[in-house]
């Protein structure tokens, strides 16, 4: 993985900005056609050889806290279940029974195993089929070959990452920061809600600040800076750090002790589809899940440190309810473009040198589907 900036080096990189009324820039532009956000078989190559061929962030490793607990949900249009297990190994699998498909279970809880409410097959937390009633009336079937179907899950950084389909016997490398989500965060709530607009445009909204007056004028502008962003990439990921107007406290802070928490929102964007938004008071792991061309289904997962929600809960209730309000915004905005969409009115959309992580996504979509025909 590529290096990203420490401390020092992005609080004089954004420092630097704002003497010079700068911000970071791409090499280059992009035009994306409008064909690909509205176009049925583009998104079904999207969904085949980027998010089910990438190691993709399911949820993060806080929402599997203890052996047995679980979490049900479509990643891809695919049913899956992760369990933590007996030995402390987060797993995931295939959301159906073995016998006749039925889904073992939904949302997330704890359980000793997973009871199938049809025939009562079980399975253990590591997958394996435990009982099958009346099992004489199946002969022939070998328990051993019937377990849970397993997908390829690795935890980094206190995330679970899964690769529904691997392009190769060896697991693909994951770039994730180390300690980005430490043990000391506590999952304190998981909410879905649905988008009208396609994926790609709700994904874009995260990845750049030149909206930052034009949208966020009496919400985030008051705290932020205008197209004011540092922008790096660590393989098919990016980093935007979006500095609030406190950062300037840093000036009469040795560089070498200078520490950016509290000064700033970094946004990592984990190809293709999720988001990790750092707050002073929280973090959001954000995942985006197409429901056809023009809907998405955003489901967010916030978590804190428990000695945060021990002594500042108003806190980060506080940062909640901030952000809660940017994001309405944006919702907005991102719906008002896919209704704009019918208007006829572009061939492409024009994504500029402000907007290099926009780029960097849309080129690595593009190559990701490019590799698998």
């Amino acid at each position: 993985m590529g290096a990203l900036l420490d401390d020092r080096a992005i609080a004089q990189r954004i420092l630097d900005h704002i003497d010079n009324q700068t911000t970071d820039l791409g090499e280059s532009c992009w035009r994306e056609p409008v064909e690909n956000y509205r176009s049925p078989e583009r998104l079904e190559l999207e969904l085949e050889r980027a998010f089910r061929t990438t190691p993709t962030p399911l949820c993060p490793s806080a929402a599997l806290p203890t052996p047995g607990s679980y979490l049900a949900r479509d990643a891809a249009g695919v049913p899956l279940l992760a369990v933590r297990g007996a030995d402390g190994v987060a797993r995931v699998f295939r959301n159906a029974c073995r016998h006749r498909g039925t889904q073992l279970a939904c949302g997330h809880g704890r359980e000793k195993a997973f009871v199938c409410r049809y025939h009562g097959w079980a399975y253990g937390l590591d997958g394996a089929l435990r009982n099958v009633p009346h099992d004489y009336g199946f002969p022939e079937l070998d328990k051993t070959t019937h377990g849970l179907v397993p997908v390829r899950t690795e935890e980094r950084s206190g995330i679970v990452f899964v690769t529904q389909q691997p392009t190769t016997d060896a697991p693909q490398p994951i770039d994730a920061p180390d300690g980005l989500l430490g043990p000391e965060l506590q999952l304190i709530a998981m909410n879905e809600s649905v988008t009208e607009a396609n994926w790609k445009i709700v994904a874009e909204g995260f990845l750049e600040g030149y909206h930052i007056f034009s949208t966020h004028r009496e919400s985030f502008y008051p705290v932020q800076f205008d197209n004011l962003n540092v922008i790096e990439r660590f393989g098919r990921n990016s980093r935007v750090t979006f500095p609030y107007r406190n950062i300037q406290k840093l000036r009469t802070v040795e560089p070498e002790q200078r520490r950016v928490a509290g000064t700033l929102t970094h946004v990592y964007h984990f190809f293709p589809n999720v988001i990790v938004a750092t707050f002073p008071k929280r973090m959001v792991m954000t995942v985006l899940e197409p429901q056809g061309i023009s809907a998405t289904r955003t489901v967010n997962y916030t978590l804190a440190a428990e000695v945060t929600l021990a002594t500042d809960k108003e806190g980060v209730e506080r940062d909640a309810g901030f952000v809660n309000r940017g994001a309405r915004e944006d919702r907005d905005v991102v719906e008002s473009i896919q209704r704009g969409m019918a208007s006829g009115a572009n061939e492409v959309f024009e994504f500029g040198r402000f907007e290099a992580a926009i780029v960097h996504f849309h080129r690595n979509l593009d190559e990701a589907i490019a590799v698998g025909a």
